[in-house]
């Protein structure tokens, strides 16, 4: 089965997250910077899932990418860079989502106190790798899938 509609959806919202991560971080809104990196690797990542079985509701995706993994249902060619997007997955996954949105309940810490141009500089870096990975697994996968030409 091929989900190549949701896939191209999720490749519109990871890289449109991306783009207003960039401007977020151009005018030093550090937290929203955070925030639409966090979005941005999450939709790389279902991204990647979408090419092959529909996508779990989840701000981190990593577990399920890591069963596609498990299972062989894509080339080990793509293991490295797999492994790359996971862990990118594991490190802004739900308790990202959750501290960029709500901030920290524990300290009544609210978001905007929470983070700094490092932070977003990191969260921005990481969703530039993980959008650059993905893409090149999708556009390698799409090639794969496609008839071939007269």
């Amino acid at each position: 089965m091929h989900y190549r509609e949701d896939a191209d959806f999720r490749r519109r919202l990871a890289a449109g997250f991306l783009n207003e991560a960039r401007l977020n971080y151009q005018y030093q809104l550090w937290r929203s910077c955070v925030d639409h990196a966090q979005l941005s690797i999450e939709n790389s990542g279902k991204l990647i899932i979408a090419l092959f079985e529909p996508v779990e509701k989840t701000h981190n995706p990593a577990r399920q990418l890591q069963r596609l993994v498990d299972h062989k249902r894509l080339d080990d060619s793509f293991k490295p860079r797999l492994d790359g997007i996971i862990s990118i997955l594991d490190r802004f996954g739900m308790e990202e989502h959750f501290m960029t949105d709500y901030g920290d309940e524990t300290t009544h810490t609210d978001p905007w106190s929470l983070f700094d141009e490092k932070d977003a500089q990191e969260a921005l870096g990481m969703a530039e790798k993980c959008f650059t990975l993905s893409e090149q697994i999708y556009l390698a996968h799409t090639r794969a899938s496609e008839p071939p030409s007269t």
